[in-house]
């Protein structure tokens, strides 16, 4: 099974990330390969990887909050497996490389964990409750592994509160 990913670089911070479109793909191909999950043929997605004031817009919009955020994931509705257009993800610079940096990760890694976390909610995934948090922060990090990555949720802190006002609760924010 193989998803077609349409990425579009809307930032130009992003353009200097060498590898982007590589390292897009492959967190996509180890993410589906990883979760199992059955999609519709000829399936297709698109990662948009934007600036702040881009992502900052579209989480007022759709999220009610005005503030930029590092990832927002969109998926199309209906069953996964029926669903030709899968949605959409969208990565903000800023935010994330911020985030790189306080939590002494590399751009790649943590951009590399938006992108999973991003394709895991358009294939069903959630984190309301505890249960969905650990089972998706499980399927993370064998993700990351697979990659050769870091545990992306090692050294993070549940509990703390962001410096738009907002508690931490250890994930990021989608749609």
């Amino acid at each position: 099974m193989n998803v077609d990913v349409d990425m579009i670089v809307a930032a130009e911070a992003w353009e200097g990330f060498d590898g982007l479109e590589t390292l897009t793909r492959a967190c996509v191909d180890a993410s589906l390969s990883e979760s199992g999950a059955a999609l519709a043929d000829g399936c297709e997605m698109s990662v948009t990887f934007c600036a702040d004031d881009e992502i900052r817009e579209l989480n007022a919009q759709w999220r009610g909050k005005d503030a930029p955020t590092n990832v927002l994931s969109f998926p199309t509705p209906g069953p996964v497996a029926a669903r030709p257009l899968l949605g959409d993800i969208v990565v903000a610079y800023e935010t994330v490389a911020r985030e790189a940096a306080e939590q002494e990760k590399t751009l790649r890694e943590h951009t590399a964990h938006m992108v999973i976390h991003g394709f895991l909610h358009l294939i069903g995934y959630d984190h309301e409750t505890a249960a969905e948090a650990e089972e998706m922060e499980s399927l993370e990090r064998r993700i990351a592994s697979r990659l050769g990555l870091r545990d992306p949720y090692a050294g993070e802190t549940a509990g703390e509160v962001d410096e738009a006002g907002e508690l931490n609760e250890g994930h990021v924010d989608t749609i």
